[in-house]
């Protein structure tokens, strides 16, 4: 099936890409050592999220999946997310968000490309969906489909990091009963970067 967004496949076009959108951007690469315990970078930003169950705060793993996450960002700063509904509830197991449309089949439109955009699938294996909290994209079918769309989740869902799997690019660091609260048609109501 092929997509129907510019992918961008690898963390130098995604610098570009920012970079000519006036964004500022910062790469730095990071091991995978596996087996190892994974232990968040100091610089790794925090996203607060206001929601209409309350206050969210995210530490987004910029470090350690910088085109995942440098995507997110980039829409946080622009304040795509501010007043986007979570669109599907999936009682233990999702509530998911960031669709411009409401309806989960919505991306993000480059305003200047007037394309949508697309990242490639970057999964670590590091990078686990083993509790509720983790933040990960959503996709189609197509494993470089992610382009908004973002859920949480709401217990551990290990099956989701089998091939070709879902980029994790954060974990919940406060207000976890705030997340577990919401439910299909919440509203993000503003969404900023804290630090």
């Amino acid at each position: 099936m092929l997509s129907r967004c510019n992918v961008l496949r690898k963390p130098i076009a995604f610098v570009s890409a920012l970079a000519s959108a006036g964004a500022a951007l910062l790469i730095v690469s990071s091991s995978e050592a596996l087996g190892a315990t994974f232990v968040p970078a100091k610089e790794d930003p925090i996203v607060l999220m206001q929601t209409t169950k309350g206050p969210i705060k995210v530490q987004i793993y910029k470090v350690e999946a910088p085109i995942t996450s440098n995507n997110f960002l980039d829409l946080v700063n622009r304040h795509f997310y501010d007043g986007l509904t979570f669109h599907r509830y999936e009682p233990g197991f999702v509530i998911q968000g960031g669709d411009p449309t409401g309806t989960g089949g919505g991306n993000f439109t480059d305003p200047k490309t007037k394309k949508d955009r697309c990242i490639a699938l970057e999964k670590k294996d590091f990078l686990r969906h083993d509790a509720a909290g983790v933040i990960a994209m959503a996709r189609t079918n197509d494993p470089n489909s992610a382009s908004c769309q973002f859920y949480f989740t709401l217990a551990a869902a290990d099956f989701l990091d089998n091939p070709p799997g879902y980029a994790v690019f954060g974990k919940v660091v406060d207000g976890l009963p705030n997340v577990m609260k919401l439910r299909k048609g919440d509203k993000m109501t503003k969404v900023s970067v804290e630090k």
